[in-house]
């Protein structure tokens, strides 16, 4: 009995592991699909996170902060992207994205097209109403 137990243990870790590598697929730098920034994504434990590593106009701050104390930030440097979580399939769910432009935040969800397309789907409520973009990897 206890090697069977053993077993399973062993089984649910190398599969935590090499889903967990699946999952970083997606770390690295992306440019928009404006071209007017590059977002590197990195994993911080067991979840995704994005920040914006360069932008066409690097002194731009970040005026339509909700937070007012936020608004004399640069967008360099500002995490745009939060909280996802990997499927185990191709797809990074239930986090948030974080639109300069607007100071709005959004429901979002990714999706690896291939290895150098990342397709972002930012939301209100259900996926349904949203917009797609495609950020390609930088080399």
């Amino acid at each position: 009995m206890k090697k069977l137990i053993f077993f399973l243990v062993l089984l649910l870790s190398i599969g935590n592991v090499f889903g967990q590598d699946k999952g970083d697929a997606i770390v690295g730098e992306w440019l928009s699909s404006s071209k007017e920034g590059k977002i590197q994504i990195y994993r911080q434990g067991n979840k995704y996170f994005g920040k914006i590593s360069w932008s066409k106009n690097p002194g731009n701050l970040d005026t339509k902060n909700p937070d007012e104390k936020l608004r004399s930030r640069t967008i360099v440097g500002s995490v745009i992207l939060k909280d996802f979580e990997f499927d185990g399939d191709n797809e990074w769910e239930d986090g948030t994205i974080y639109d300069p432009k607007s100071g709005k935040t959004y429901s979002c969800n990714m999706e690896l097209k291939n290895a150098n397309q990342l397709k972002i789907r930012g939301y209100i409520g259900i996926s349904l109403i949203g917009r797609t973009e495609v950020w390609d990897r930088v080399k």
